[in-house]
């Protein structure tokens, strides 16, 4: 048996936070499933009360905390309390799976190199809001979305894995989006299984590194190949 499945006996506890509908939540809760899941999902986090990713964890069985950013006086306090949530259960990993806040350098680098984020985008192209609508207008061929590990500038931390697709002629917003979305729901597990496995980490020097080794871009999933 190799030191990597040794060290893992146990699964990797994860943390989800979620602002939404949850379906990338929904696609972590159905791999966690899986019999030979190296990780499990230990809490999900939403700042709002009404988020129906809430249902989905509270079907699965898993904990649930509201923590509304509405109320604290400052971004530094809400995270605090944040935090005070996350030791509670001591995840291994957090996945940023639709929560939308802005999170501080301070935050970040409390769980630098143990919080992932995906976005709908090939990043670095098309930070920030509106992906799909940016890359129809400016007539690109080619979308998808990407795994990041999550560092304090918006949607740049070192990438770990892209889900690509083609865009078509007759595509709008929401057919593109649709398409994408079944990217995301294959790359975050697998990353998070990447992670739990001992595979994938963010190196010292700021890279990322699959078996040990740095990738010097991001490991591919073509829905076209």
């Amino acid at each position: 048996m190799s030191a990597v499945i040794e060290s893992h006996q146990q699964p990797l506890r994860l943390a989800v936070l979620i602002s939404g509908s949850g379906s990338n939540l929904q696609a972590l809760i159905d791999a966690s499933q899986r019999a030979d899941s190296p990780f499990e999902i230990a809490l999900v986090i939403s700042n709002r009360a009404d988020a129906l990713g809430l249902e989905r964890a509270q079907r699965a069985g898993i904990p649930t905390q509201t923590l509304s950013h509405r109320g604290f006086e400052t971004r530094a306090a809400y995270e605090a309390a944040l935090n005070d949530l996350l030791d509670q259960v001591a995840p291994g990993l957090i996945a940023l799976a639709g929560f939308m806040r802005i999170l501080t350098a301070e935050f970040v680098e409390h769980w630098q190199g143990r919080m992932l984020n995906i976005h709908p985008s090939l990043l670095p192209s098309y930070p920030g809001l509106h992906t799909h609508e940016r890359v129809i207008e400016a007539g690109d061929s080619v979308h998808g979305a990407t795994v990041h590990f999550v560092t304090a500038e918006l949607d740049s931390g070192p990438a770990i894995l892209q889900g690509r697709v083609r865009v078509l002629s007759d595509d709008d917003p929401a057919r593109l989006a649709a398409r994408v979305l079944e990217q995301e729901h294959r790359i975050y597990p697998l990353a998070a299984r990447w992670f739990a496995e001992g595979r994938l980490a963010l190196g010292s020097d700021g890279r990322t590194k699959l078996d040990g080794e740095p990738l010097d871009s991001p490991v591919i999933i073509d829905a076209n190949a």
